[in-house]
């Protein structure tokens, strides 16, 4: 049985001093409303994710919005600007994104405001303002998600002609290019096809290939 005011006083903005508050409009109320009435409005949501992301780390971020999300049902497959569920708002070249989770197994998904043309530019942006996880295109929704592939190197294919980028055949039929430059990655990644995964570490794009 869901224990609706431990979920209020632990992730709705809460404290001990409004427990008896809590606890009266709790009881008033059946269990959908309950949910709606501890889940915190989505602009205390995305202030906590954006001093959490500023103070500690992307992934400590994005760890606090999927426990949130995970408490209080706030996955969403469909999301949109209409919010229907709270998400986490990004401003992505300049434009309105958004991001929310869809499942228990920590994926998510990045939508736009307004339809916009989804490019390479954009995928390693997102890799970048979250380095801990993959974007990839799933049809014609992008995602992202924690994967860890094997690292083994099993060829370096890097041409002599790549001045700041790398490329490696790894494991498990994939191919990986890293690179200071994502013009050059890009160039050099015309050699291959498959499904793509987004990634940045420091200042270098990756792009790994599953052929």
């Amino acid at each position: 049985m869901t224990d609706y005011l431990a979920l209020g006083l632990k992730y709705g903005g809460f404290t001990s001093l409004d427990r008896v508050y809590l606890e009266n409009k709790l009881a008033q109320l059946d269990n959908k409303d309950k949910l709606a009435f501890i889940t915190p409005p989505p602009s205390v949501i995305n202030a906590y994710f954006a001093e959490i992301y500023q103070k500690q780390s992307p992934e400590a971020a994005t760890d606090y919005y999927f426990d949130l999300s995970r408490a209080l049902n706030l996955f969403n497959q469909q999301p949109s600007f209409a919010e229907e569920k709270p998400f986490i708002r990004l401003n992505l070249s300049g434009k309105s994104y958004g991001f929310t989770y869809e499942n228990e197994q920590e994926v998510a998904v990045v939508f736009a405001e307004e339809a916009e043309p989804v490019t390479d530019s954009l995928l390693f942006e997102i890799a970048q303002v979250f380095p801990h996880y993959k974007i990839y295109m799933e049809g014609a929704a992008i995602k992202m998600r924690k994967l860890d592939f094997d690292e083994e190197v099993l060829e370096d294919l890097t041409p002599q002609t790549a001045l700041l980028s790398h490329v490696s055949k790894l494991k498990g039929n994939m191919f990986k290019i890293t690179s200071f430059n994502q013009d050059e990655l890009l160039e050099l990644a015309q050699a291959f096809s498959g499904q793509k995964y987004y990634g940045f570490v420091g200042r270098e794009a990756i792009l790994y290939i599953k052929a």
